[in-house]
């Protein structure tokens, strides 16, 4: 069992990744924050041993991964109305402030789910194409080809505007 020591100390060092993570998969704040809450109770309830923080950071990402997949194929989700997510839509997010070189978070949402989320590992978290493949359960040829086409999208959505190497 963690000490709340642990808790306290994991929630404030990885909250606001494991809060953007789900935000990409479930495109509004409040869902966002049911994912997150749903993540620390299981990392609450794990009794996995962490090898490093790099262990625990990859762990709760997948963690989360799966939950926000989970909550999206499940019928209840489906059948829901969308009037949260244009509530949502017109909320601006704290995470809309975040930026690789120049693009706001708002452009990169626009982008298929699984772009978003290797865009955001790549850029925003730091980690390889190895890391990521791993994470994502992919293979790193196909972590590659989501990267370039992410920037291509992006280049092509802002007219040229940026240098697809850079970003």
């Amino acid at each position: 069992m963690r000490t709340n020591k642990e808790i306290v100390e994991c929630y404030e060092k990885y909250a606001d990744t494991v809060y953007r993570v789900a935000y990409l998969y479930m495109k509004n704040m409040q869902d966002a924050e049911d994912m997150m809450q749903s993540v620390f109770e299981k990392y609450i309830d794990s009794d996995t041993g962490f090898t490093d923080e790099n262990h625990l950071k990859a762990w709760l990402i997948t963690v989360t991964k799966n939950i926000c997949k989970n909550s999206l194929n499940s019928v209840w989700k489906s059948r829901r109305d969308d009037w949260e997510q244009v509530l949502a839509d017109y909320t601006l997010t704290h995470t809309d402030t975040y930026h690789i070189e120049g693009i706001t978070f708002k452009e990169i949402k626009k982008l298929k789910k699984h772009y978003q989320v290797t865009l955001y590992l790549f850029y925003y978290e730091g980690y390889s194409i190895k890391d990521i493949a791993s994470i994502m359960e992919k293979p790193e040829s196909t972590i590659q080809t989501w990267l370039s086409a992410a920037r291509k999208q992006l280049k092509k959505s802002l007219g040229g505007m940026i240098n697809e190497e850079s970003i």
